[in-house]
């Protein structure tokens, strides 16, 4: 260690040196300079939500409860020989967050908690995305997505300052809805498949050939992704929240003409860097939200959710009032950094791992 408490790498050993035209895959796609100041924002994270609180916990990545979101997939565990795991009675899955693990926690008399840990996400590669990637997840008790939003930003300006750089405050918030209509003059809450689909048509979108016409989600996910991401939190961050009830995901829905849910996301220069919830605690809810996920994941071909789960245990047992924050860590370090790719600020990429 320096004197400045900071880790001190030594330079490159020339006899290490790789053979002319030989693969440098075995070296990190991150300087050295860079994993230092990562170290740093990860122990500065932790200081900063320990000041407030929250407990560390680690539950487990490894689960045979999987995620319910139609667009997050898992990685299925398989052995050596490529075959399921033959100890269990179902597939474990690798978490695409650790959101029924800490939930269960909460479930059981936790108050405030949070993990920082590796997560990971089937068919998600490219410059903002690694498929094994580092997550911030933390909950509090009472809290609402107001709180967390108030919350987040504090963590996200600690985390620029500890990269040396500010950003301005305070963080903008605009709805889904008013989202949309300052981007394509149309409400996304009200208009219907025709109008979406017309209106990436006229835009000349690449639609894909799956996108089916009756589904209202795809096409406000295509539009939001092409048309509206890039106009959020350009000059300065941006909370975009009340998505549709469709999207709500494990978000509690707020009724009115049409209901949304209480869920937000934080944007910067059109990159998302943030998912948060007024978590829904009805197991009920949870039940029919698993039931139709699963009806329409049957109607497309594809493997049926399990009905039963154990977050949905826990929600009978008693989830208190509480709300959420994932937050993808490397994404902040990239643009703290003014990084042009997630695998400047992370070791190893899915390339060299």
């Amino acid at each position: 260690m320096s004197r400045s408490g900071q880790p001190q790498f030594p330079g490159p050993n020339p006899s290490h040196a790789p053979a002319p035209h030989a693969s440098a895959d075995f070296l990190p796609s991150a300087s050295l300079q860079t994993l230092v100041l990562r170290a740093g924002a990860l122990a500065g994270t932790r200081r900063f939500l320990d000041s407030r609180g929250y407990l560390e916990v680690d539950v487990p990545l490894l689960s045979a409860d999987r995620v319910i979101d139609p667009n997050l997939a898992p990685f299925a565990v398989l052995n050596a020989d490529g075959e399921r795991n033959a100890e269990v009675s179902r597939p474990y899955h690798l978490q695409t967050s650790v959101e029924f693990g800490m939930k269960r926690l909460l479930a059981a008399g936790a108050r405030a908690i949070y993990q920082l840990s590796h997560v990971f996400r089937a068919g998600e590669r490219g410059p903002r995305h690694n498929p094994e990637f580092t997550m911030l997840e933390w909950y509090r008790v009472g809290d609402t997505h107001l709180e967390q939003m108030a919350e987040t930003e504090e963590l996200v300006v600690h985390l620029f300052a500890l990269c040396g750089r500010s950003l301005p405050r305070p963080f903008g918030r605009i709805t889904y809805q008013a989202a949309f209509e300052r981007s394509l003059g149309i409400d996304p809450l009200r208009a219907s498949t025709g109008e979406l689909s017309r209106v990436a048509r006229d835009r000349q979108l690449p639609v894909p050939d799956s996108l089916e016409l009756s589904d209202r989600d795809g096409w406000l996910n295509l539009l939001l992704a092409f048309c509206v991401e890039e106009s959020l939190g350009v000059e300065r961050p941006e909370f975009v929240c009340d998505y549709p009830a469709s999207q709500a995901a494990l978000a509690r829905l707020r009724p009115g003409d049409p209901p949304v849910a209480e869920r937000f996301e934080l944007y910067l220069r059109g990159i998302e860097l943030c998912n948060g919830y007024h978590e829904l605690t009805e197991a009920h809810e949870l039940r029919g939200r698993i039931q139709s996920e699963s009806d329409r994941r049957a109607g497309a071909g594809l493997p049926p959710l399990p009905i039963h789960n154990r977050l949905l245990e826990s929600m009978e047992h008693g989830l208190p009032p509480c709300a959420g924050t994932a937050l993808g860590f490397d994404r902040v370090l990239m643009l703290a950094l003014q990084a042009d790719s997630i695998d400047e600020v992370i070791p190893f990429p899915w390339d060299r791992a």
